[in-house]
Order: C-alpha cells, then sequence, then structure tokens
C-alpha cells in the first residue's frame, strides 16, 4: 500500500501520505538534548555481515525500546543525532528502535524529498525484506502534544488506522497540520541540522508509481531513475 504526501494531498488535506533547519519548541520537552556522536554503540546491532533473522521475519522484532534514546544516522550527505522519546510515539518507537537493532537502516535511498516539506525513506533496497515488512503494521498512537515541526521524525501512513510499517520522514518545514491526522512525531534532529538541510530535493514528488516499482526492484531500480538522490547509509545507537 503506498505511503505518500503529495503536495496536492497537502493542500487538500486529503488523508493519503506521502510525506529546514531547526526544531520549534512544541514537544521539545520530550526530547533531550544529544550527546557527541563520536561514541556509537554497535552491540545492539547485527555483527558485520551477518543478516539478523528479523529482516525477513518482522514477528521477531518486538523489544520495548528505551524511555529515551539518541541515534547517529548516517547518510550520503553527512551524518546528524535524533533525540527519541518513547512517550511522544510508543508503537512507534518499539517499530524504530527495533529497525535500527537488527540492521534494517543500510543504504536506505530517501526516495521522496520535498524542499520546504519533507523527505521520506524507509523502502528497503532488498525487495525480498520489502516485501516481508510490506504489511508489518503496528498500531497508531495517540497525539501526546509533539507537533509536526521543521526537524522533527514521524513514521508515514495511509488513511487507514494502523497503518505504519517501515517508511518515515523527516520534516523541513512546519507542517503541524499532520498533528490531527494521525502523524506522531517520535523524535528530532539535536545535531547535525546542517545536514538535514543538505539532503537532495530535486526529484521532489516522484511522479508515477515510483513505491510500487522500488518495493518490486529494490534499490537498482531507484538509483538508476534517481542517480542523484541520497541514502541513509546506517543508523546507530549513541551511547
Amino acid at each position: 500500500m503506498k505511503r505518500t504526501i503529495s503536495l496536492q494531498s497537502l493542500l487538500a488535506l486529503c488523508l493519503t501520505l506521502t510525506l529546514t533547519n531547526g526544531c520549534a519548541a512544541q514537544g521539545g520537552s520530550f526530547f533531550g538534548q544529544s550527546p557527541s556522536a563520536q561514541n556509537v554503540s554497535t552491540t545492539a546491532n547485527p555483527q558485520d555481515g551477518v543478516a539478523h533473522p528479523a529482516l525477513l521475519d518482522p514477528s521477531k522484532a518486538t523489544e520495548q525500546a528505551p524511555e529515551n534514546f539518541k541515534v547517529k544516522v548516517e547518510t550520503t550527505k553527512g551524518d546528524f543525532v535524533i533525540s527519541i522519546a518513547r512517550e511522544a510515539s510508543p508503537n512507534g518507537v518499539d517499530r524504530f528502535y527495533n529497525l535500527v537493532k537488527i540492521g534494517y537502516f543500510k543504504d536506505i535511498a530517501i526516495f521522496r524529498a520535498v524542499n520546504g516539506f519533507m523527505f521520506q525513506f524507509g523502502i528497503h533496497g532488498d525487495p525480498a525484506v520489502s516485501d516481508k515488512w510490506a504489511e508489518a503494521n503496528i498500531n497508531d498512537d495517540a497525539n501526546v502534544g509533539v507537533s509536526n515541526v521543521p526537524g522533527t521524525i514521524c513514521f508515514a501512513k495511509t488513511g487507514a488506522p494502523n497503518s505504519r510499517s517501515t517508511q518515515m520522514f523527516i520534516n523541513l518545514g512546519n507542517n503541524s497540520f499532520l498533528d490531527d491526522q494521525g502523524f506522531t512525531p517520535f523524535g528530532k534532529v539535536t545535531e547535525g541540522l546542517e545536514v538535514v538541510g543538505k539532503i537532495n530535493t530535486e526529484y521532489g514528488e516522484n511522479k508515477g508509481d515510483v513505491q510500487g516499482e522500488f518495493k518490486q526492484k529494490g534499490n537498482q531500480y531507484i538509483l538508476k531513475k534517481f542517480p542523484n538522490i541520497d541514502l541513509i547509509k546506517s543508523v546507530t545507537i549513541v551511547e
């Protein structure tokens, strides 16, 4: 099922989702200050070269996340740190935490990026993995007062309830109109906002069935179609 927010959909306040710099004060109390990103723990991640069994079986990725933690996101434009608060979106944070632990975020394409709006990622580059996670949905979370302001991260979803899976986006603009549509941010960028602002947005909305083709053909397809897109190279937990 397609998870995107087009600009037309936004203006019409439609429910189908596709979904720079600095974070507004709303919900700021949920996210603490970021530590230095120099010390990164890899103990929670699979050993190099060893695929975690949960990549092909989402039922094996069900740990509860810590109440607060940070992750370092390495991209083709540089690195940034996100502070995560489970209280802001418990089901979403548990899913994100498990994806990080199993090593899901390896060469993940930022396949949709709209200047002043958001950039979206989460479709796996291996179609076999993408297929297993396509309908591994989680329940919605209630909005507890964290707004979709610049620098916050949130799961993508369709208009249907409980439709979040692996796709997510980082807000590049003030998208607070999403707050009452079921989009519950669960973290914010607290270090490296200048990197977030460098993510390539030249391809914009990605017209046509890009998501469907991407899921079926993987990174080979998306990197050929959009040769200049940026990638999430890895996400690791910061000590």
